[in-house]
C-alpha cells in the first residue's frame, strides 16, 4: 500500500514536470511544494504505528532528517553541475527529477544490501560507524572530490556524443549514489528495518527537486552547513560502533533513539541560524 501510494505521488509529480517542462519554477510553487513535502513526511511518520511499529515513528524520523540533510548537501553540487552544463532553468525540474527517480532505484538497491549486512553481521557496524566517521573528518574535501569526478564524466560523456540534457541526467544519478554511499551508513546507524529506511530516503528524495529552487539563492549562506553534517555523520559513526561493542557483550554506554533525533535536530537548527546569522551582510550594499 505504501509503495502504491508513494509510486502515484511520484508518477503525478513526474506528469506535472513534464507538463511544465517549458515553464521556469517560481519561488513561490517552490515553496509550496517543499512545504507539501515536508508536510507529506511529518504525516506519514506521525501516522506510522497505525500499521507499523510503534517504534519506527521515531526511526523514521531521524532517518528522514538525516537523509533530507545529507540531500541538501548534494544541491550544492547538482547546482554547479547543471549551471556548467547551461541547463535552461525551464528544463532544469524534468531533469531533476529524471536524476532522482533513477537514485531512488538505485538507493532502494544499495538498502537492500546495506539491511542485509548489518543484520547478518555484526562487524559492519564497525566498519560502517569507521567509514562515517572518516567521512566526517574528510567532508569538504571529499565534495571538492566529487565535482572533479564529475568533471570527468560530463567530458567523457560529451565525447560519446551526449546531449547536454542527457549527461545531466546521468551525472545527477551518478553524484546522488556517491553521496548515498555516505547517507546509508548513516540510516543503517539509526535503523535497520528496510520499510523504515526505504520510506525515508523516498520521502527525502521527493522534496529535493523543488527545494533546489528554493534554495538557490541560499547556498553561499549556508557556510556552516558542511560542518553541521560532519558532525551528525560522526555522532551517528560513534553511536554504531557502541552498538557494535554491546552487542559482543562489552558494557558500554548505547545512543538512545531519542538522543539521536535531539542531537541531529539541534545541530541543524544551530548550523541553518549561524550560517544566517554570518552572511547577513553578504548581500546588503557598501556605504
Amino acid at each position: 500500500m505504501t509503495i502504491g501510494i508513494l509510486g502515484t505521488v511520484i508518477i503525478l509529480d513526474l506528469i506535472l514536470a513534464v507538463v511544465r517542462r517549458n515553464k521556469e519554477t517560481t519561488p513561490r510553487e517552490a515553496l509550496g511544494w517543499t512545504l507539501f513535502y515536508v508536510l507529506a513526511a511529518i504525516a506519514f511518520g506521525y501516522l506510522l504505528p497505525q500499521w507499523a511499529p510503534a517504534e519506527y515513528r521515531k526511526e523514521f524520523f531521524a532517518g528522514w532528517l538525516t537523509e533530507y540533510s545529507l540531500s541538501v548537501d548534494n544541491l550544492f553540487v547538482f547546482i554547479i553541475l547543471l549551471t556548467s552544463l547551461k541547463i535552461k532553468k525551464e528544463s532544469q525540474q524534468l531533469v531533476l527529477l529524471l536524476g532522482i527517480m533513477i537514485a531512488i532505484v538505485l538507493r532502494i538497491i544499495l538498502i537492500f544490501l546495506g539491511v542485509a549486512l548489518v543484520t547478518r553481521f555484526t562487524w559492519v557496524f564497525f566498519f560502517f560507524g569507521a567509514f562515517l566517521i572518516f567521512t566526517a573528518y574528510k567532508l569538504i574535501e571529499e565534495k571538492e572530490n566529487v565535482e572533479e569526478d564529475e568533471a570527468k564524466l560530463v567530458k567523457f560523456l560529451r565525447n560519446r556524443g551526449f546531449s547536454n540534457f542527457g549527461i545531466a541526467l546521468i551525472a545527477l544519478g551518478v553524484t546522488d549514489l556517491i553521496f548515498a554511499l555516505d547517507s546509508i551508513p548513516a540510516i543503517l546507524g539509526l535503523t535497520t528495518s528496510t520499510y523504515v529506511v526505504i520510506t525515508a530516503n523516498i520521502f527525502a528524495l521527493m522534496g529535493l527537486r523543488q527545494l533546489y529552487f528554493l534554495l538557490q539563492g541560499l547556498m553561499d549562506r549556508l557556510i556552516h552547513l558542511s560542518r553541521g553534517l560532519s558532525f551528525i555523520l560522526a555522532f551517528i559513526g560513534v553511536k554504531m560502533i557502541l552498538h557494535a561493542l554491546h552487542s559482543i557483550g562489552l558494557h558500554v554506554p548505547e545512543v538512545s533513539l531519542e538522543l539521536s533525533l535531539g542531537v541531529i535536530i539541534t545541530t541543524l537548527t544551530v548550523t541553518a541560524i549561524t550560517s544566517l546569522v554570518a552572511t547577513r551582510n553578504v548581500d546588503k550594499p557598501q556605504p
